[in-house]
């Protein structure tokens, strides 16, 4: 089971942070939207409220939810930025995920917001200094400062985990 929820592995904050890692990085930003485009396009509407998991989110959800996520991820860099040390604002993932939007919506809408949200993002990291990426927001569930590096690097991972989440079940189901 841990091998389904994790198909990449739990996010390791990388040891030590420098500009080819930051580089890779953003690249992962602005790649993933025509990577999940690509996963998920041709399938039909059985296979996108297929589960990735046994009690896991459908593929519906889990494109709705890189776009939840990844909206919330964005606007934290912009506070983080823009302020010294923001609070940010915590979500329950699992509760957007079972919202309307999220379960029964076609998926066309979120792929154009994480379109349009990962263009804005990586010009964003691209004309970021090395001391922004040294910026933090508090995160309250985790309690402590998060620098944007490291925030950086959590959000590539969860780019490949949840394209590893759809590719992973293709692959099992025998899904083109």
């Amino acid at each position: 089971m841990e091998e389904l929820k994790y198909p990449i592995g739990r996010f390791s904050k990388p040891e030590n942070m420098n500009a080819s890692k930051i580089s890779e990085f953003i690249s992962v930003i602005k790649q993933f939207p025509a990577k999940l485009k690509f996963e998920v396009t041709l399938l039909n509407e059985v296979q996108l409220n297929t589960p990735y998991r046994p009690d896991g989110w459908t593929v519906r959800q889990v494109v709705n939810h890189c776009s939840d996520s990844h909206v919330n991820a964005f606007i934290r860099f912009k506070l983080a930025l823009t302020e010294v040390n923001p609070v940010i604002t915590a979500y329950n993932q699992d509760a957007w995920a079972n919202l309307a939007d999220s379960k029964h919506m076609p998926i066309e809408p979120a792929l154009h917001m994480i379109e349009g949200l990962h263009a804005r993002w990586a010009i964003l990291l691209k004309n970021m200094s090395v001391s922004d990426f040294q910026k933090t927001y508090i995160h309250p569930e985790k309690g402590r400062a998060v620098p944007l590096e490291e925030a950086l690097a959590n959000y590539a991972w969860h780019c490949h985990h949840h394209l590893a989440h759809i590719v992973s079940l293709k692959k099992r189901m025998g899904w083109k």
